[in-house]
This record gives structure tokens, sequence and C-alpha cells, in this order.
């Protein structure tokens, strides 16, 4: 038998039992695929990494969900990265390897920030399906929407909705008898972030932004309570709107689900997108196999 070493974090926690949950398995060598997705199941949290060597950055590291493997993912991204930075004694940066890429990360004390792997200007298409029937799946009206709903891929392509007003975002319900006719992402996934603006940038002030990302589990609707591959899709979104640059935005996510999270979005001037979080260490522990 053999013994893997685990962590639980919450990432984009302000508080302790805050943020989004992640299980970080420290040596993930001798472990199989199958192995790796069972123990995901095992633990049931949004997302488990599984650390292993990397011959081109600090670590390589391997994402997967309940269901399937993810090439990248914003809070993983963050909480594997405190971890590396314990196990490798690293200094305040380091870059993670990623089925998408090699990722650079760094920290101020607990607070992390990634580069999305995009390359270039960030990919985005319209979405065929007319606004007034998405705003119907969500629960909500067209006249909700600040503008028509569009895929947008920084790392992980996603569906953005964006409203007009905070009230909405927390109005949206969406009807899991009609999440079948939801459209799909390139990779299959059922997927819906809405968002509002509440406060924009000011001076040195982030403007602010509320958001709920929604996604299909199970034949349910699911709400997940801090996404940071989505928060680094609506800096894709300010991009492929011409938002002046640069922006910074603190983004509220999770308040719904009893699970408050605190994303710092920031858009550099030559179009750089930039996700961080704080990361809370709650627990570890070992599995035995």
């Amino acid at each position: 038998m053999a013994s893997y070493a685990f962590r639980l974090l919450n990432v984009f926690a302000e508080s302790t039992f805050g943020g989004n949950q992640l299980c970080v398995f420290e040596d993930a060598r001798g472990l199989d695929d199958a192995t790796m997705a069972a123990l995901t199941l095992q633990f049931n949290l949004s997302e488990t990494t599984f650390i292993l060597p990397s011959d081109q950055a600090d670590a390589r590291v391997r994402i997967f969900t309940p269901g399937y493997e993810m090439r990248f993912a914003g809070h993983p991204t963050l909480g594997t990265s405190q971890v590396v930075r314990d196990l490798r004694a690293t200094g305040p940066s380091l870059k993670l390897e990623f089925l998408a890429g090699v990722v650079p990360v760094w920290a101020q004390e607990d607070v992390w920030t990634f580069t999305a792997p995009q390359s270039g200007p960030p990919k985005h298409r319209a979405e065929p399906m007319p606004p007034a029937q998405l705003a119907a799946m969500l629960g909500l009206r067209e006249d909700d929407l600040l503008d028509a709903p569009r895929w947008i891929d920084t790392g992980a392509d996603q569906l953005l909705v964006p409203l007009r007003s905070a009230e909405a975002v927390r109005r949206a319900a969406p009807d899991s008898g009609r999440f079948d006719a939801w459209p799909a992402s390139s990779l299959g996934r059922k997927t819906a972030y809405v968002f509002a603006f509440e406060k924009e940038p000011a001076g040195d002030q982030p403007g602010q932004v509320l958001a709920r990302y929604f996604f299909s589990k199970g034949g349910a609707v699911v709400e997940d309570p801090g996404t940071g591959s989505a928060c680094a899709n609506l800096g894709g979104w300010l991009l492929q709107q011409g938002r002046a640059l640069p922006a910074r935005y603190l983004v509220s996510q999770g308040e719904a689900v009893g699970r408050p999270c605190t994303l710092r979005l920031h858009v550099t001037q030559d179009g750089q997108v930039q996700v961080g979080g704080r990361v809370i260490e709650i627990g570890r522990g070992t599995v035995t196999l």
C-alpha cells in the first residue's frame, strides 16, 4: 500500500469558511488517470489537483472535476500554487504547467495572482441562440440583458451573460428542466456566467462586479462559489468590448451559495488578463491506497 498526502484549501476566501474549496495532492507520482478520477469523486469538491514533476515549470498540475479532467481552471491554479511554494520553498513567483500551457503565478503573502494562458487577443464568438430564449432559461427577461451573451476564451471557453443590474444577477434562477437545450462549450460543457457592474473604477479604486456561475452536473444546475477562469473571461470580455485599459475590478461571487468569494481582476494596459485571490489552508491528511 502507498500513502498520498493532500491539503484542503479555500480559494478567493476572505474568511476561514469562505471561498471555493480545493483538494491538492502533494505528490501524484504513482497515481494513474483512473485513480486520480476516483479520488476526485471521493472528495466530491468542484476540483481536485495533482502535483507532478515538470521539466519546464516548477510543477506540472493536473486538474480533475468529479466528471472530467480540465485543461485549466482558476481557483485550482491559485490554491495549488500555495502548496507548491510550501513544498519547493520557492519565492513569491513560480510557474505551473497545465494541459493549457505554462502559467506564471505570483504572490503577495497569501494573495495569489495568475496570468490567463491565452496567447494574443482572447477568442470570442457570438451565441446564435436568441437572447430572449437564453434569458428565459436563466429565469430572466430579455430586457435584463446588458448586451448579447457571448462566448469568451482566455483558457477555457464559457458563455458570458452581461446583465443590467446586480438585482438581475441575484434574481437569476436557471431552469434545470430546460438546461438540456442550453448551448455547450467547445468541450461540451454547459455553463453560464452572469455578471453586472455595480461600480466603475475611479482613480486608484477598483470597480465592483457581482457575478454568478452556473453549470450542469448530473442533470441538475449547480452554482460555483468562485470561478477564476470565468473571471479571466470577464477580462477577455472587457477587451472584446474595447473598454478602457488598464482596468481593475473586485468581483464578488458565491453569496447565493453561502461561500462568499472575492476575485481580483486586472486587465493591463497591454491586454494581459490577471486574476487573483486569497488562499487559506484549513487542513491536511493522507489517503492510503
